[in-house]
Formats: C-alpha cells, sequence, structure tokens
C-alpha cells in the first residue's frame, strides 16, 4: 500500500493527541487503535481510507488506500494539518511558559473535514463528550455514503453538506438529536452546500466565525471550537467552555479572557494544556 513518513520537529505528544480524537471520534468514520489513527477520507473527488502513527521521535508513518494515491499531495497536506505538524512548538512553549511543562508537545488537533468538524461541535453542546461522540456516530451512519476498507472500525465517509442539507428535520431528530440542534446543522449545512460558508483554514476566520454565530443555535464557544480546530485559528479562544474556566479557577467568560491576554498569540494551544490539566 502506498506511505510516507511525514518529519515533524519534536516534541510531540502523539499519546495525548491521539487520546483527544479517539474521545471525540464519529463511530464508523474515524478510530484509534494500537496507537495508530484510522479514518475513511474524501479528498479530490476520492474516497479511501488513511492510517497513521508515530515512527521514531520526529516522524510519522502515513499509509492510505491505493484509492487516495492521485490525490497523495493534497492528502499528505491534510494529514499533517489535522495533526499540527508543522507547529513551532518550541516557539509556542517558550510563550506559554509553566503552562507548558508538564505536557511538552501537546498539539491543536486539526479537521480533516470542516463540515464534519463542525457538527461534532453542535452535537457537543451542553452534553458529554462520550454522548456527542454516540450522536455522531448515529448521524455518520444515517448521511454517511458506506465504504468498504480493510478495517472493521471504518464502515461509512463522513456526511457531506449537500448530502445532509437535503434531509428533513425529521430525520436528523429521528437520530435523538434535539430540535434546536437539528436546526442548526441543517442550516449550516446549507450555507456549506451552497458555498457561502467554507469552513477551512487560509480563508477570513473573524468573517467565518461571525458567519457561524449568525446561524440558529451556534454561539461564541461552537465558533472558537470551530475556528481553533478547522480554520486552524491559533489564537482561538473558546472562553465559555466549562473545562477552561474550571482549569483557570475563574468563574466568568470575562475574566478568563482578560487573563488569556498574556497567551496571544497561541491561546488555542494554551486550550489544550488547560484541558490536559484536568485530565
Amino acid at each position: 500500500m502506498p506511505a510516507a513518513e511525514l518529519p515533524f520537529a519534536p516534541p510531540l505528544d502523539w499519546e495525548s493527541l491521539a487520546a483527544f480524537v479517539a474521545r471525540r471520534s464519529s463511530r464508523g468514520v474515524e478510530a484509534v487503535v494500537g496507537g495508530r489513527y484510522l479514518r475513511t477520507v474524501e479528498c479530490g473527488g476520492r474516497q479511501g481510507w488513511v492510517a497513521v502513527g508515530p515512527v521514531g521521535h520526529s516522524r510519522l508513518l502515513a499509509e492510505w488506500s491505493e484509492t487516495l494515491d492521485p490525490v497523495r499531495d493534497a492528502l499528505l497536506d491534510g494529514i499533517r494539518a489535522a495533526f499540527d505538524l508543522d507547529a513551532p512548538i518550541a516557539d509556542i512553549e517558550s510563550h506559554l511558559g509553566a503552562l507548558a511543562t508538564l505536557r511538552p508537545g501537546l498539539r491543536v488537533p486539526g479537521a480533516f473535514d470542516g463540515f464534519e468538524l463542525a457538527v461534532r461541535a453542535i452535537l457537543g453542546q451542553q452534553v458529554s463528550v462520550k454522548g456527542a461522540s454516540t450522536l455522531a456516530g448515529r448521524f455518520a451512519a444515517a448521511f454517511g455514503r458506506a465504504i468498504d476498507t480493510p478495517f472493521a472500525e471504518l464502515t461509512h465517509l463522513a456526511p457531506a453538506a449537500d448530502r445532509v442539507a437535503a434531509a428533513a428535520l425529521e430525520q436528523v431528530t429521528a437520530l435523538g438529536i434535539t430540535t434546536a440542534r437539528s436546526r442548526s446543522i441543517l442550516a449550516l449545512a446549507g450555507e456549506v452546500a451552497a458555498g457561502r460558508l467554507v469552513l477551512e483554514p487560509g480563508g477570513d476566520v473573524e468573517r467565518t466565525m461571525r458567519q457561524l454565530v449568525a446561524l440558529p443555535g451556534i454561539g461564541d464557544w461552537t465558533a472558537h471550537y470551530v475556528a481553533m480546530r478547522a480554520l486552524r485559528w491559533a489564537d482561538a479562544f473558546p472562553a465559555a467552555d466549562l473545562g477552561v474556566l474550571r482549569a483557570m479557577n475563574e468563574k466568568t467568560p470575562r475574566r478568563a479572557v482578560a487573563r488569556a491576554e498574556a497567551w496571544r498569540p497561541w491561546r488555542a494551544y494554551a486550550v489544550m494544556h488547560l484541558w490536559g490539566s484536568l485530565a
């Protein structure tokens, strides 16, 4: 099978990165098995799977299906972004100081698909991580296309925005998703499918976040979480996140934002360390 080694500047806390993704995985679309990250992928109109894991202290080994070989370069760029391999980690940790000392090499996980990540963020509103992952698995089984892979854990592609946008509200709520969140997902899907909302790195982050919060049921927390992972904004800071507030021993987002000024422009990495401190 096709494969490539992806170098990065160490350290990389692969164990924490894999655990973070595993807890938020969508059943059938992605999984962590034996220390390797597995997922189905649609890239450049091609469908297949990838498997990624560490080899040595400064490289990841990526393997992928033959079907994805024609889009190899785009696929490898996506993998690098998904695992934040190009982060100037030494500079970031120096800037964060004591906050980063307990977990050196902690990265901000990206997203293979911005729409998929945004849906997962909506499903995660005011529910447990485990509960949201259960809903994400049902959502993928209902709206993702089935795909054959050599891994029992991988059965579906992540749902595409155009397919979700064509769904009826009742089809979404039937999965156990609340009516309010179902409306949010359908509104999001409509904007992405129409090309009015682009959830990829490299765009105008502030404009995209304004578009997100203009949608029903999407507030500041969701917008910052999407910016942090799908848009790759290194300074995203979901100040209202309960875990962030707890780790900072603060009661209000306003006070958390004020204290987080010292971490600019790397507040997204500070968030990962704050979450990690609760583990």
